[in-house]
């Protein structure tokens, strides 16, 4: 049985964290996938077969917070796939966890080293459940609790961020005006706050644009996709491409699915299927 599913978090939570996702797949052979630069955080547990991971040379921890990455890595899974992640917004895991979102970048950080108890026992009870909506239940339980835990935090230069960039401002120079900050103490601050720095940040955001944009206007030329996406050429669109999912702009034109497809578009934003060797 083959199995993917988004859950939407609770309302107080949509600020924080972008969705939950839950696949499910049963006796696979050999599946490679490259997951692709997302822009956020996401917590993970993987329930199923031990997966390998070409960021770690070795397999990717069974649960683990996955920091903001500017570079691909390729994940091949076997035997039973069975993880549940939680996506976090940018700048979300502030109000969760103690390690900053500086500290996890281009890494996939295991939950022992973590020193996190109630952590722990969130991913012992996740194995023990087997109904999704039961395991958003005991999700959204921890981070509740945790929410009263941090108590309420000074985060509002950062979300005013977030949402000019979403409308489309891509200055970092105004981006610090927004934030009432000095070009310095902006970067430094986004940085801890997003785990990477504004300009690494943007052009992560662009690359998203631009997949999204792969899969569901597959008949766009480079030149339109270019403009589209506020890169400068076709030349710099290709390099970028090259830089965060290794592909040829034909080569991700023909691994990308339509958006229509049994999976989520932010999910598919994500994960790439690479072709058996």
């Amino acid at each position: 049985m083959n199995k993917f599913k988004v859950i939407q978090p609770s309302g107080l939570l949509a600020p924080y964290v972008k969705q939950y996702w839950f696949l499910r797949m049963e006796d696979v052979v050999r599946s490679s996938q490259r997951l692709v630069p997302l822009g956020c955080v996401a917590l993970s547990f993987h329930r199923g077969n031990f997966a390998y991971s070409s960021q770690e040379k070795g397999c990717l921890p069974r649960s683990h917070l996955y920091g903001i990455t500017a570079g691909y890595t390729d994940l091949v899974f076997s035997g039973c796939i069975d993880f549940i992640s939680i996506v976090f917004q940018p700048a979300g895991t502030c109000r969760f966890f103690l390690i900053s979102p500086g500290e996890l970048k281009d890494r996939q950080t295991s939950l022992d080293v973590l020193d996190d108890p109630e952590l722990l026992e969130l991913e012992q009870r996740l194995n023990e459940t087997a109904d999704d909506l039961a395991c958003v239940g005991l999700i959204e339980k921890f981070l509740f609790s945790r929410m009263c835990w941090f108590g309420k935090q000074d985060d509002k230069r950062i979300h005013a961020v977030i949402d000019a960039i979403r409308q489309g401002n891509t200055d970092v120079d105004s981006l610090a005006q927004t934030a009432c900050l000095s070009y310095k103490q902006f970067k430094r601050v986004f940085s801890e706050k997003i785990g990477a720095n504004p300009k690494d940040f943007l052009q992560i955001v662009r690359f998203q644009k631009l997949h999204h944009l792969m899969q569901l206007h597959t008949s766009m030329t480079l030149a339109e996709l270019a403009y589209e996406c506020g890169y400068y050429d076709k030349s710099h669109l290709i390099k970028e491409l090259k830089d965060f999912s290794g592909f040829t702009p034909a080569q991700l034109f023909n691994a990308c699915e339509p958006v229509y497809s049994g999976y989520h578009g932010l999910f598919r934003s994500a994960f790439i299927d690479l072709p058996p060797e």
